[in-house]
């Protein structure tokens, strides 16, 4: 992380690079997870990413970026259960522009960028290579995000309702969206996960495939 670091913008101006995230939820050596909360008219420091991401919306609020370099800015306008995977980029800030709060759980993939522990990965025998539901018939789901490096579903169960996920041959991690349980489970290739029953129908979960494990390891 780059935290405390000096850079000097296109017009001379020094500025010091503040963290990616308001405050670490979770972290091992294949992943770290981030909490991003920005109230109304609020801005991130300026930061720097060196590894890959992928961003799951809790709570959402008209937001725009900005790039130290002066690229143009980009306008955001995320949905509650979407995400995005997205590269390392160049040093830019997040502001939101709009009337209530913004809110997102913003997954570092460690292993693709600069901070690679370069612990070996292993395929554990006898595990399917896809993930699945134990139950039958018909999933709340759907996919948001479908690329080769990461593969993210959106459930989102009745109040009362209840599913256990296998994953596959990768690890995974469940973002639980609800505001006041917002959990964030990592597992192994193999595990399962119980989703808690809600007594409201909440904005549901995020299922989080780290699919670059099934490629060859260098």
């Amino acid at each position: 992380m780059t935290a405390g670091t000096t850079v000097t913008a296109p017009d001379g101006t020094e500025v010091v690079l503040g963290e990616i995230g308001t405050s670490v939820l979770l972290k091992n050596s294949r992943v770290r997870v981030w909490e991003v909360s920005l109230a109304p008219s609020e801005a991130q420091a300026w930061h720097l990413h060196h590894n890959p991401y992928v961003v799951l919306c809790l709570s959402t609020s008209p937001c725009h970026m900005d790039w130290l370099d002066g690229s143009p800015a980009r306008h955001l306008s995320e949905t509650v259960g979407g995400s995005v995977h997205r590269p390392v980029s160049p040093v830019h800030m997040l502001t939101n522009d709009g009337d209530a709060p913004y809110l997102n759980r913003l997954i570092e993939l460690l292993d693709l960028g600069e901070e690679a522990s370069g612990d070996p990965y292993f395929a554990v025998a006898g595990v399917p290579a896809e993930a699945g539901f134990e139950q039958a018939g018909e999933i709340p789901a759907k996919v948001v995000v479908d690329e080769d490096d990461v593969r993210v579903q959106h459930l989102t169960p009745e109040a009362g309702e209840s599913y256990t996920w296998h994953t596959g041959a990768n690890p995974a991690l469940v973002v639980d969206l609800d505001l006041e349980h917002p959990d964030v489970t990592y597992l192994e290739p193999g595990e399962s996960y119980a989703l808690p029953a809600k007594p409201d129908r909440t904005s549901g979960f995020n299922l989080v495939e780290l699919r670059y494990y099934s490629r060859p390891r260098t």
